[in-house]
């Protein structure tokens, strides 16, 4: 469904493109999943557990704000390089859900599990020493993630540009966000 959302954009996508590409009946898909809306959710959400598990270990082993730093401008940077298709999806399912309630709900369940799951890894931070916490970890987390989705959107749209720069002006930003004067 990434694949093909990435591709073609949601009203693209059809379960014929998604059932194609993964080697089964489109009548599968419309059991197990009702509507090509419903796939996006479930793309997303597995998509996000998934990435959101890949900074546990890390976040956990960072011994200072510049590992903390390291282990979000990295996964931010991968997550743009290696795997645009998770920003085109959760934009377009964004979208949908300006249009739909059900999906609306599932997409703001979804921002804050995601929220709430890294906001307690940067609580569990705090409470070693190893980042001060200048804001609630919630609402750090959500800055942290309107910085990241407004970067992935600038570097897609724009991806010759080098965005070096931009990155560490929001390194510099997260950091005054982790560090009490």
């Amino acid at each position: 469904m990434r694949d093909a959302v990435a591709a073609r954009g949601i009203a693209g996508a059809t379960f014929e493109h998604v059932a194609a590409g993964a080697g089964v009946s489109r009548g599968l898909l419309h059991y197990y999943f009702g509507s090509k809306e419903r796939l996006l959710v479930e793309v997303v959400r597995r998509d996000s557990e998934a990435r959101v598990q890949l900074l546990d270990e890390p976040l956990r082993a960072a011994g200072d704000v510049e590992g903390v730093l390291d282990v979000l401008v990295s996964s931010l940077v991968d997550l743009i390089d290696n795997d645009p298709g998770f920003f085109v999806v959760l934009f377009e399912l964004f979208a949908a859900g300006r249009r739909n309630e059900e999906i609306r709900r599932e997409v703001g369940a979804l921002f804050r599990r995601t929220r709430d799951h890294v906001a307690r890894l940067l609580e569990e931070k705090d409470a070693e020493g190893v980042i001060e916490l200048r804001f609630g970890a919630g609402a750090t987390v959500s800055y942290l993630f309107a910085l990241a989705d407004g970067l992935a959107v600038q570097a897609l749209s724009e991806p010759e540009r080098d965005q070096s720069e931009v990155l560490e002006a929001g390194r510099e930003t997260a950091r005054r966000l982790f560090v009490s004067d």
